[in-house]
């Protein structure tokens, strides 16, 4: 019984943070349930898949009700992301704990590494007449106008994303911030928000192969997806008001600690 209050604890802490960063939580939730509880990898990554769900379903809607969703970019890109998601979760329960303790931490290390090339994407790229749109900055009040380049090479890039989510559990939000910001010229409050859109369908994608599989175990993912849920309530309306440096540095110095953590899982085994 303990042990179920302190996952639901933890997945309240990873929604409020992972629904500010557009990340989904299960970059966070898998770490800590294999590292502090114990839990399988594969098994973890189930739990985290349905967390991103909650989390998707509750900032998500927090987001659009704002303005600050593009969901008309969100549906593009949803197509190739889904079918990513359907390739990476066939993929991730055939391959062994050890490799995907590897991929999961050099993939972290990545997105340390790209976030630094974030600083100054506040205000996003100028109109281009392609999916121009806009939206009202909590924290200054003001209107942000911009629009989305490179059209197709976020489509590819979200295909990468799908497959990341479908094989980690990690709703691809991950790698689909940075890219919406730096390829796609979008204000980084925008690209989370966009996110928090997309990643509960991919996330269901790969849901289906992982519970045809029993990697869902209502034991772990229960508990964790209510404290996520709960916590994905709060974390939108201080996301939106926080500085996005702030959540910047806050996502890379976490991301940095388990990478670390899990590229020793991957030697060690």
């Amino acid at each position: 019984m303990i042990t179920l209050v302190l996952i639901f604890v933890m997945g309240l802490c990873v929604g409020l943070l992972g629904s500010m960063l557009g990340i989904g939580g299960g970059v966070l939730i898998i770490p800590l349930l294999t590292l502090l509880f114990g839990v399988d990898i594969k098994t973890a990554i189930g739990a985290s898949i349905i967390s991103v769900i909650a989390t998707s379903s509750a900032a998500g809607a927090v987001y659009v009700g704002h303005g600050m969703t593009h969901t008309r970019l969100g549906m593009v890109l949803e197509i190739a992301t889904t079918l990513g998601a359907v390739a990476g979760g066939i993929t991730a329960v055939l391959l062994p704990a050890r490799y995907l303790y590897g991929i999961f931490g050099l993939v972290l290390l990545y997105v340390v590494y790209s976030l630094r090339g974030l600083a100054g994407s506040e205000g996003g790229s100028q109109p281009t007449g392609l999916l121009d749109t806009s939206f009202i900055d909590p924290l200054t009040g003001g209107q942000v106008n911009y629009g989305v380049r490179r059209l197709k090479a976020g489509l590819a890039a979200s295909f990468v994303a799908g497959n990341i989510s479908g094989l980690l559990g990690i709703g691809g939000g991950i790698i689909k911030v940075p890219i919406m910001t730096l390829v796609m010229g979008m204000p980084f409050k925008a690209a989370i928000a966009t996110s928090n859109f997309m990643i509960g369908v991919t996330a269901a994608t790969s849901a289906v192969i992982y519970y045809g599989r029993g990697y869902i175990l209502p034991d772990v993912a229960v508990p964790t997806a209510l404290g996520v849920l709960a916590g994905a309530q709060i974390g939108p309306r201080l996301g939106g008001r926080a500085r996005s440096g702030t959540l910047r540095l806050i996502f890379q110095v976490l991301l940095f600690a388990f990478a670390v953590q899990m590229l020793w899982k991957a030697i060690a085994r």
